[in-house]
């Protein structure tokens, strides 16, 4: 008997078991996975910007998850499956998630780990802008109206007149923009372009974007700091491979919401690990921000 089957044989049960959950079960699940893999890989970056430059962190993201996927890249090049007659959308689309990525990375190591984190959760705020612009969609008035509260959670949690607003929390907000504009030019491109072409196109471009900074930026990792890099990586490649999975077997409306435990985990790593606390602003903006992105979510379900 080969390894392989005496491995198959001893997760025979478990793979019984989860085939019989229903799939908005096991969206729950894998949602729940994911955000926990994300949450743990963010306080490692936060340990890690301690002594790397965060464009750094994120040039390694993007190598280490480009190495991972490069057995589904190949098998794709040979079958002729990364051509593209979409260029131009996957140019820009790459473009402005690399500077979603890299400025996320730049307030998770500078901006307290809960606040980074609720910040990050207003891009269905700026999705629904985007899509009246890149897609020109009809956005109903109840969304509208969800949308402006949410953006009074992100200026709550600013603070504007009763402290000094950080260079990071801009930075933040505007990693949250560009990516939610990214994610629109997902579904423009989704009738031709298959989800593994644009994550191959992601990948390559996040790495030639950010090649010519590590002029700059680079400083090369000593012992285990190689293994902790590389953990930033496969974290995030695997979180995010969670919520594809989630989201393709659970319906939004239900799977989506566990994605904001997040905000919880984020809360306590920061607070055991890094002495962070969390204010009655980021408590009070933090739950505007997450409730907006609920009813927006769930409203998007309903309409389509």
């Amino acid at each position: 008997m080969s390894f392989v089957t005496s491995i198959r044989r001893l997760g025979a049960p478990f793979t019984t078991w989860w085939l019989g959950l229903s799939g908005n079960m096991r969206g729950i699940l894998w949602i729940s996975v994911g955000s926990l893999i994300i949450a743990l890989t963010d306080g490692l970056l936060k340990f890690m910007g301690g002594t790397f430059h965060p464009v750094q962190l994120s040039f390694c993201r993007y190598v280490v998850g480009f190495l991972l996927l490069a057995a589904v890249f190949w098998r794709m090049g040979r079958a002729g499956e990364l051509k593209s007659n979409r260029m131009g959308l996957h140019w820009a689309r790459l473009f402005l998630a690399t500077i979603g990525q890299t400025g996320i990375f730049m307030a998770m190591v500078n901006l307290k780990l809960a606040d980074a984190t609720a910040f990050w959760f207003s891009k269905p705020l700026f999705t629904s802008v985007a899509a009246v612009f890149i897609l020109a969609e009809i956005v109903p008035a109840r969304r509208w109206v969800a949308t402006v509260f949410g953006f009074a959670g992100v200026v709550i949690m600013m603070r504007p007149g009763i402290a000094d607003i950080d260079p990071y929390v801009l930075v933040a907000i505007g990693a949250a923009f560009s990516m939610a504009f990214a994610n629109v030019l997902i579904r423009v491109m989704a009738p031709t372009e298959p989800p593994n072409r644009i994550l191959f196109y992601y990948h390559i471009g996040g790495i030639v974007l950010l090649a010519p900074a590590m002029i700059w930026f680079w400083q090369t990792p000593q012992g285990l700091d190689w293994l902790l890099v590389a953990l930033i990586g496969t974290g995030t490649t695997i979180g995010m491979i969670c919520f594809v999975r989630g989201f393709s077997v659970g319906e939004i409306n239900v799977a989506g919401p566990m994605e904001y435990v997040r905000l919880v985990y984020a809360g306590l790593i920061g607070y055991f690990f890094f002495a962070e606390t969390i204010d009655l602003w980021t408590l009070i903006g933090g739950l505007v921000i997450v409730t907006s992105a609920l009813y927006i979510a769930q409203d998007e379900s309903r309409s389509r």
